[in-house]
């Protein structure tokens, strides 16, 4: 595990319709791992296991620079999830260790959309195209 690779999961979130909340961290990382990437793998499983939590999505720059969504039910969940205590040992952590700068951010999501891309179909016996 590397300082620099993104936190699983890397896949967009399955989220419900809106409303609902996002706590958006942004950071910049220090040099070196020490121990971040198995501690943000901890923190997100045991994000999943609060109630409240819906998912979340990160990514970190090679430079890095990173942010995680993580999408909460209500404003009470993101409270409890802040409370929690290996997350506020992770927290304190950070400061010590991992983090140069960082920010939270909390919201409401009012509305989503988005766009994908379909995947191109798979050549069989039926649709294949002969070239000449």
């Amino acid at each position: 595990m590397t300082g620099n690779r993104p936190m699983q999961p890397t896949a967009f979130a399955e989220l419900p319709d809106p409303p609902y909340y996002v706590v958006t961290f942004a950071s910049q990382r220090t040099d070196g791992d020490k121990g971040y990437g198995a501690m943000a793998d901890a923190m997100l499983a045991l994000a999943e296991q609060q109630p409240g939590f819906l998912g979340a999505e990160s990514a970190r720059g090679a430079d890095g620079f990173g942010i995680t969504n993580s999408y909460w039910r209500d404003a009470a969940s993101i409270r409890a999830w802040k409370q929690v205590v290996d997350h506020l040992a992770a927290q304190q952590r950070g400061r010590q260790d991992w983090y140069r700068q960082y920010a939270v951010r909390v919201g409401v999501i009012e509305r989503a959309y988005g766009f994908a891309r379909p995947e191109p179909a798979m050549a069989t016996e039926g649709n294949h195209i002969e070239s000449d």
